[in-house]
């Protein structure tokens, strides 16, 4: 079924105190090539990755529009399948009032976010998917890198190309090894039509 409300695709955004936090954020999940699971927010002690089914265009509205709608994240961030973190354990979360966490089984306990609107306690709107773990491998050729411009993803080819170009001069094996390719493919939130602001506030 077609929807503009539903997507095949589960979107992580990095957080940070600041946008060049979160722009760090990011550029370590490149290095990594991972994401970290966390408890934060997380009842039990359990450490996930958390991503969200909105699609694209509506988170992208979220981020143009940050301090209307109270949005928390940065944009940057990772799309991967559904399909792709269903394999890999992800799950829909359980939005539940906080009561009913004792009866869900141990096993998926991990899933659970409260839900209790009359208290003004509400987040489904972030459309939450979880996957636990410490720490969930990204594979380059399954995963689009969401940055604010094409200027933005053009530096970061440039600065990998020169990284690994002087990686390679300084061992003395430059003539013997290609530059790496760049692994990973991005989208620009400028191309879809919302001026997206991610520079601190000065």
């Amino acid at each position: 079924m077609l929807r503009d409300d539903l997507s095949d695709r589960l979107i992580h955004l990095t957080r940070g105190k600041s946008a060049t936090a979160a722009e760090d954020n990011f550029i370590s999940i490149l290095c990594d090539r991972s994401l970290r699971g966390s408890g934060r927010d997380i009842r039990g002690g359990f450490k996930c990755v958390c991503f969200s089914e909105a699609p694209l265009a509506k988170i992208s509205l979220m981020l143009a529009l940050p301090s209307q709608l109270g949005c928390r994240y940065h944009p940057f961030g990772v799309m991967v399948g559904k399909t792709w973190l269903f394999e890999r354990g992800g799950r829909p979360v359980i939005y539940q009032s906080e009561s009913e966490y004792s009866i869900l089984a141990d096993e998926i306990k991990y899933r659970h976010v409260r839900y209790e609107p009359h208290r003004g306690i509400d987040y489904s709107w972030e459309r939450e998917w979880r996957v636990q773990t410490d720490v969930l491998d990204l594979e380059p050729d399954a995963t689009t890198l969401i940055v604010p411009t094409r200027e933005w993803a053009k530096q970061i080819r440039d600065r990998w190309n020169f990284e690994d170009s002087r990686a390679k001069t300084l061992f003395g094996i430059r003539e013997m090894l290609p530059l790496e390719p760049f692994p990973w493919h991005f989208i620009a939130l400028e191309d879809l039509g919302f001026p997206i602001r991610y520079e601190d506030e000065v």
